[in-house]
């Protein structure tokens, strides 16, 4: 498959001349880069005289709270009525930041799958699903950059506002590691710069997201990194969390975003995980990171259920915590020699 996919651009672009009742959909579970693409996108759309609604699976993390249009989000979960109404009377469909239907969980699926007028998917994960209108790369950061540069593709940079710069610098900052990653290239800084001349404040930005830590996040922190497993000779490092230790420090939704990133941290490893105890789907999250050219979208697709980028992807498991972290543990002596040869620091 191609590495970027632009199907039925000029046509979407005639359907979009005329006055349309759009929804953005964003995936289960959203997080920097789900929300900041679809309010971007959606505010972007009303400028140019259209109706759009954002709606999103279920809530978003605490710390995306104060993005500009959060509070217009609907929420399918618990405010389904709402949601199906929208669905029912929109004329197009813009799904962002996922390439599968099932990535909304299953009672949004099945609405999706009822809908008969077209979708349009813009995505940076692998294998997508086909839909009549796509713009997929999988080469670019974030959705919030693909945002970007599709409003590029239509000759209007011109109506990006304070808002829609704050959204999209939100998304690609969360969804780059604060541009870290590999997969920030020169035209991301670039167009972060221009994002930030349209009215982004990159400084509370950050602020907002990184430095609103509860007491209680801080204390979950401190006992993922004391559960932190290292197997040096496989240059691995895993963390677990159990729905107990959850519970033990309050957790809120968004507490463990970023915390597998500090076993990738350590000297001399490039393959990390964090395995989380769900209680409410009786799963086990997991979310695998890597350095250099092991692939976790592979490994997360062939083992865990799962998929997303090379770098960077999630799965899921329905063994207990223990047989989960055995099977890890027991598959990595598999891929000894791909870990040897991934990466050298």
């Amino acid at each position: 498959m191609p590495l970027m996919i632009l199907k039925g651009f000029e046509e979407l672009r005639v359907f979009l001349e005329k006055k349309r009742n759009i929804v953005v959909v964003g995936h289960r579970n959203p997080d920097g880069d789900a929300m900041g693409s679809t309010i971007a996108l959606s505010k972007y759309l009303s400028k140019k005289g259209h109706n759009a609604t954002v709606i999103v699976p279920n809530e978003c993390p605490q710390f995306l709270d104060w993005m500009p249009g959060s509070d217009e989000v609907y929420h399918f979960d618990w405010q389904n009525t709402q949601s199906q109404r929208e669905i029912n009377n929109s004329d197009i469909i813009f799904l962002l930041d996922f390439n599968a239907l099932h990535r909304v969980g299953s009672d949004m699926q099945n609405t999706l799958e009822k809908y008969t007028n077209d979708f349009v998917m813009i995505d940076h994960h692998q294998q997508p699903e086909d839909v009549k209108y796509m713009y997929s790369d999988v080469e670019i950061c974030s959705t919030s950059q693909m945002v970007y540069q599709f409003i590029e593709l239509n000759n209007d940079l011109d109506l990006i506002n304070a808002d829609i710069a704050t959204c999209l610098y939100t998304g690609i900052m969360t969804d780059t590691g604060s541009f870290r990653f590999r997969s920030t290239t020169s035209k991301t800084h670039k167009i972060i710069a221009d994002l930030i001349d349209k009215g982004a404040e990159n400084d509370k930005i950050h602020n907002n997201v990184y430095d609103a830590n509860s007491y209680n996040r801080l204390l979950l922190l401190g006992q993922a990194l004391s559960n932190l497993k290292i197997i040096p000779e496989n240059k691995t490092a895993f963390i677990t969390l159990t729905s107990d230790e959850k519970k033990q420090f309050d957790f809120q939704k968004g507490d463990t975003e970023g915390i597998v990133n500090y076993a990738l941290s350590l000297k001399g490893i490039i393959f990390a995980a964090i395995f989380i105890e769900d209680e409410e789907q009786k799963i086990i999250k997991i979310s695998f990171r890597s350095k250099g050219d092991f692939s976790v979208n592979k490994f997360s697709r062939n083992h865990f259920e799962g998929g997303g980028h090379d770098n960077a992807a999630g799965g899921k498991s329905d063994l207990c915590m223990s047989d989960t972290v055995l099977k890890f543990t027991k598959l990595i002596t598999k891929y000894k020699n791909d870990l040897e040869i991934s990466y050298e620091d």
